[in-house]
């Protein structure tokens, strides 16, 4: 852990079912190598995990079964350690390679900037050699001036224990890459002659792995992964297929059918996803099916139906059982499903060094430099929209506090931003540079329309609001909103339109809030003889809602709009201005803005707008300079409150 982060307080349930082949699943680290320094469920580091999969790998030796560690991509875009250099992900890359994989796959984060598509090519890629799979994804090496692979194109290995593996790695249909990047269209994948050929590959085959930056849940309309499973299942009927996703932001399992499963496994350094699997078929197995001395799981690969789960003899044509899990990212966490493994200490050497390179790296980055000390906590959704300890409610006075022109600061002003702007909530206790990615990390810039009419100007943000999220045409999710990304809807993706008994993957921890106000959301019954519960993940799934390693209390959710707007330099005596500067980001001016004034009855084009602050100042800018100006209570011992929900 780092100095600063913070132990947790609730243990584990139970211990976790071994399986004769079992799976640990990171993906959407997004940079938060560091872990949660100010959240004690998610206060493990790097270091820390590196142990842990050393412990669990010799664990697994023990028992005689295989464990195989799959990441499914995003490692940058989201916290300092990976966005304060460039490229992002120079320091926190190399920190990430501690782990020793055995897949890995490419997230869309990996392809907005050529840069960082090269260093993943060039890099990141030759580090993990053929683990690291990219069935679908190309780039143009410079030497040669045609596209490749950035990984390989599928790995077939065989395990310590004797399991024949086939493995593609699928990104999404991802139309946001720069232009020396291609992703292959699932559809199009599926028909060419070497995906078909490693299908019916001429070699014996016990299982299929299909790791992707994809949701599983194939309801959500990104997902591409039914047409990767539907061309498996039909040209290999009897085979078994495990799929591991990522993007969506989620904890979920799916059932696809009786041999065939699918886990995602959060994001940010939350989770850490377990599934096992006992049952399958292989000549040249020669591990233990059932290690003793351990649960083993029982699940037969059937929806659980009215909350209650199939027993394990329910006849179906298949003999696989499985488990999954959704361990909180914590020490606590580790330890606990370390046991029987450790020889004196948790941690390894290995460990402790890349512990103490994250410290030295947020040193050398100037993550910790102190700006003020957040006097409360402030959520993205656990409060209604505007209501106290709704972090939006804190950026109307941040916005028209500090997004000012000094030459026209007395003109009364309207700033709009998108709410999407914002990735993660902002804890009470020191904030820091590394803050600042955390919590506003993109680069938008301010611009405006000068004197506008106020009966225009004042109409805006309600049209902006009722109509469609805006995204940039050719940035398609670096600014979506909390729900699109999943981070906040308790159950049912919001790019789709999907039945109430469709999407309902999971319950999303994001929400966070006192837990005294909670209208739109339920708690768990305690029994007199339960201790209290912390807020956290609360999950429902294809397998029901025993999923979630560390019971928590549910946070509430509150939906949050479109976007936001700040009022500044309004007259004194309430009355409202004539006219008004229309400010807004950059990348909703020509698309959202301007359409929406002229809907109004404006004439407006995009040759009226123009920069209303430097370049310069963008999103990520106007919070640490409020935390300068008026978080300075405290300083330089902030006090740090007990996180979101508490």
């Amino acid at each position: 852990m780092q100095p600063e982060a913070r132990g947790a307080v609730a243990a584990p349930r139970a211990p976790l079912e071994w399986g004769q082949l079992n799976f640990l699943h990171t993906t959407d680290t997004h940079g938060w190598l560091e872990g949660h320094l100010k959240e004690q469920n998610y206060g493990a580091d790097w270091g820390d995990y590196v142990s842990f999969t050393r412990h669990m790998k010799h664990k697994a030796g023990n028992l005689g079964v295989d464990l195989l560690l799959v990441d499914t991509g995003d490692l940058h875009d989201g916290n300092g350690l990976s966005d304060a250099t460039t490229p992002n992900g120079a320091l926190s890359n190399p920190i990430f390679e501690n782990v020793d994989y055995d897949l890995l796959t490419i997230g869309n984060h990996e392809l907005y900037v050529s840069e960082i598509a090269y260093e993943t090519f060039n890099q990141f890629s030759k580090v993990y050699g053929d683990r690291y799979i990219t069935s679908n994804v190309q780039i143009i090496n410079p030497a040669t001036g045609k596209f490749e692979y950035i990984g390989s194109r599928y790995r077939y290995f065989t395990t310590d224990h004797g399991l024949r593996i086939m493995a593609f790695g699928v990104l999404y249909d991802f139309t946001g890459n720069s232009n020396v990047s291609k992703v292959i269209k699932a559809r199009d994948l599926v028909k060419e002659s070497w995906f078909l050929d490693a299908v019916n590959f001429p070699h014996p085959i016990d299982l299929f792995v299909v790791l992707g930056h994809n949701p599983v849940r194939t309801t959500v309309s990104s997902s591409t992964f039914g047409i990767i499973y539907s061309t498996i299942r039909s040209l290999r009927p009897k085979i078994p297929i495990q799929t591991f996703g990522g993007h969506t932001h989620v904890r979920d399992f799916v059932v696809y059918d009786t041999m065939s499963t699918g886990l995602e496994s959060g994001r940010y350094c939350e989770t850490l996803g377990w599934a096992s699997m006992s049952g399958i078929n292989s000549s040249t197995f020669n591990g233990n099916q059932k290690p003793r001395g351990v649960p083993n799981p029982t699940q037969k690969a059937v929806k659980v139906v009215n909350g209650t789960a199939p027993p394990g003899n329910v006849s179906t044509s298949s003999n696989l059982v499985y488990s999954r899990r959704y361990l909180d990212w914590n020490r606590l966490t580790f330890e606990y499903h370390a046991t029987g493994s450790q020889e004196g200490t948790f941690d390894y050497h290995s460990g402790q060094r890349v512990t103490t390179e994250i410290t030295k790296d947020r040193k050398q980055l100037n993550l910790t430099a102190l700006y003020g000390c957040v006097p409360e906590t402030y959520c993205q959704s656990c409060k209604p929209f505007l209501a106290g300890g709704n972090i939006f409610k804190l950026l109307q006075t941040a916005l028209a506090a500090t997004v000012i022109n000094a030459s026209r600061a007395d003109i009364p002003r309207l700033i709009i931003i998108n709410t999407g702007s914002i990735r993660f909530d902002l804890v009470e206790g020191p904030f820091t540079f590394d803050d600042s990615f955390i919590v506003s990390p993109f680069d938008d810039t301010f611009q405006f329309i000068p004197n506008v009419p106020y009966a225009l100007a004042g109409q805006v943000i309600g049209i902006l609001n009722a109509g469609a999220f805006q995204k940039r045409s050719n940035d398609e999710d670096r600014n979506l909103s909390p729900q699109d990304f999943h981070f906040n809807t308790p159950l049912i993706p919001s790019d789709a339109c999907i039945a109430p008994d469709e999407g309902k993957p999971a319950s999303i921890l994001r929400p966070r809030s006192e837990e005294k106000k909670q209208p739109l959301t339920t708690r768990n019954l305690l029994t007199r003889q339960s201790p209290p519960l912390t807020p956290g993940y609360v999950t429902t799934d294809d397998f029901g809602t025993t999923g979630d390693d560390t019971p928590h209390s549910r946070i509430p959710y509150y939906p949050q709009p479109n976007d936001l707007q700040a009022n500044a330099s309004f007259p004194t005596d309430g009355t409202l201005p004539q006219t008004v500067d229309l400010v807004f980001l950059d990348f909703i001016g020509a698309g959202y803005v301007v359409p929406a004034l002229n809907k109004l009855g404006g004439k407006y084009s995009a040759s009226d707008i123009s920069y209303y602050l430097s370049k310069s100042f963008t999103t990520n800018s106007y919070l640490p300079v409020y935390a300068q100006r008026f978080w300075q209570k405290g300083v330089p011992n902030c006090p740090i409150g007990a996180g979101v929900g508490f």
